[in-house]
């Protein structure tokens, strides 16, 4: 495993975090043995910084649960605040005592403002006392660093990164994003102050792996490298100097094992102009079929009418990178040949998810898109024949 070091602190950080937003699940419940065999595994290859959040539901007791079998003085443990739903100045002290209990400890050692979009939203938590809050909290150790996670433009990560005395940020990075949400000139202006910077969605949900179009798969087996999707995406990100941890949600064996391959060897500036060309190449590829941009990270659901939202994106893309009929298949699957239905047509057009997209989506639209271009005659009959005699 290789270290960056914390320029703030001095602590030598895992290039390679641990985030806890996608362990494995069966009936909604996370599979707490399994998940904590890949922890381990994680965790005895070098890992020391562990990703959570308030929202992701069972990920702080999951994670809990783990660091208590004698980790959490040997890990760093990541937590965020969600800012959205503090709504008195003691709401902000009741959710950061419900952390600590699903955690199991006593401090975090690294909590932000879980995205914090733009300083208006910052400045309203600062009237409910948030500013005195943390000096106190980072007084007793409770806190030992302060942060915020963002999804939003250049300009506005620069003008919250100037809001206040920060110790690090997050922020989403991939080669797909290199000139939006904070981008490569935000990660260098958070750097040029000596700022952390951890980076989330590194493949973008998986999209940068499994969401590739045809053309981009088989330019990636035919390159001399023999570099898989997701090494491609890793490795392009950890060549950036200014890059601290990079953040995989991991939940198999063998994509911990993956991920812990390449973080065992992957340098800053390491690209060279061949690599660079490549990566482009595929951008095109991908630019080319991809319709809806959404990472799958859920922060829209639960969707008051039903509607399973990265699965209807992830189904609706699928239908133009593998074609029509696979897309159609895991859109039947995933949100129809079942007993209580997901599919876009469902959508009450209310606006609710919209005000929780990180990437801020014009969800209701593209619900609309993939109605009209999944729910054909076909799929209806096919649709029909499910509710009456039978269903997955």
């Amino acid at each position: 495993m290789k270290y960056r070091v914390n320029k703030k602190n001095g602590q030598e950080l895992s290039i390679l975090g641990y985030g806890c937003m996608r362990f494995a699940r069966k009936g909604g419940s996370i599979l707490q043995e399994k998940a904590e065999e890949e922890l381990k595994l994680a965790y005895d290859a070098g890992v020391n910084y562990f990703d959570t959040a308030y929202i992701y539901p069972g990920s702080e007791v999951a994670l809990g649960k783990f660091l208590s079998k004698g980790y959490r003085q040997k890990v760093y443990v990541a937590d965020k605040l969600p800012h959205y739903l503090v709504k008195k100045e003691q709401d902000i002290e009741k959710f950061f005592q419900e952390m600590l209990e699903r955690l199991q400890t006593d401090y975090i050692d690294y909590f932000l403002v879980h995205m914090l979009n733009d300083v208006e939203s910052f400045e309203r938590i600062c009237k409910l006392g948030m500013r005195e809050w943390i000096a106190e909290k980072k007084q007793s150790g409770a806190i030992r660093n302060i942060g915020f996670s963002f999804h939003g433009n250049t300009a506005k990560f620069k003008e919250i990164v100037d809001a206040y005395d920060w110790d690090f940020c997050q922020v989403q990075f991939n080669y797909m994003d290199e000139h939006s949400q904070a981008g490569i000139e935000g990660i260098r202006y958070a750097a040029k102050k000596d700022l952390p910077v951890i980076i989330m969605e590194p493949l973008r949900g998986g999209q940068l792996v499994k969401g590739l179009p045809e053309h981009a798969k088989d330019r990636i087996r035919k390159h001399e490298k023999g570099y898989s999707a997701a090494e491609w995406g890793l490795r392009w990100i950890y060549q950036h100097e200014e890059v601290t941890v990079v953040l995989s949600g991991m939940n198999e064996k063998e994509q911990v094992l993956d991920n812990l391959r390449v973080a065992s060897d992957a340098d800053a500036g390491s690209f060279d102009e061949s690599d660079a060309v490549f990566i482009e190449e595929l951008r095109k590829d991908i630019l080319k079929q991809i319709k809806v941009p959404c990472t799958g990270c859920g922060y829209c659901q639960p969707c008051p009418a039903g509607v399973d939202i990265p699965a209807c994106f992830t189904s609706y893309n699928m239908s133009f990178s593998e074609g029509r009929i696979a897309g159609m298949s895991e859109y039947l699957k995933r949100t129809t040949m079942k007993k209580n239905r997901t599919n876009a047509s469902l959508c009450l057009k209310c606006g609710k998810c919209e005000q929780h997209c990180p990437q801020g989506l014009p969800i209701r639209q593209h619900l609309s898109e993939v109605k009209r271009r999944m729910e054909t005659p076909a799929y209806k009959v096919i649709a029909y024949g499910a509710k009456h005699f039978g269903r997955f």
